[in-house]
């Protein structure tokens, strides 16, 4: 069966939105960076901000992304997605619903953002 197009990537990020807990993200990087909870994050930014490498990739991407931190998604999401999947998650928006793109457990296994560009070019 063939896989339904996506209409827009989603990144959900294993952390809260706001000032300060980005400030304390960006400390958690630096001081701890092995105890530090969001793959996806890692991959995807530096301390302070977004790898030059995912940046040219999302700018060049023909795929509409969204990106949203855990709270945000579960708040505009929850009743569609019923928590089967833990975070950080790609999820892939097609016109019967959400599906998973790139899992948690996939997101662990990455070391580079360019791993994680490869795995997004060959499922969208």
């Amino acid at each position: 069966m063939e896989r339904e197009k996506l209409q827009e990537l989603i990144f959900v990020y294993n952390a809260a939105s706001g000032w300060g807990n980005l400030l304390l993200d960006g400390a958690h990087k630096i001081l701890k960076p092995d105890t530090y909870s969001c793959d996806l994050c890692q991959l995807t930014h530096g301390a302070f901000r977004e790898r030059g490498v995912w940046k040219d990739f999302r700018q060049s991407s023909q795929v509409p992304m969204q990106f949203l931190y855990k709270d945000e998604f579960l708040k505009d999401y929850a009743s569609k997605f019923r928590h089967t999947h833990t975070f950080p998650v790609i999820l892939g928006r097609t016109g019967s619903g959400l599906e998973l793109v790139v899992s948690s457990e996939e997101l662990q296994d990455l070391e580079t953002a360019v791993e994680l560009i490869r795995l997004l070019k060959a499922r969208t």
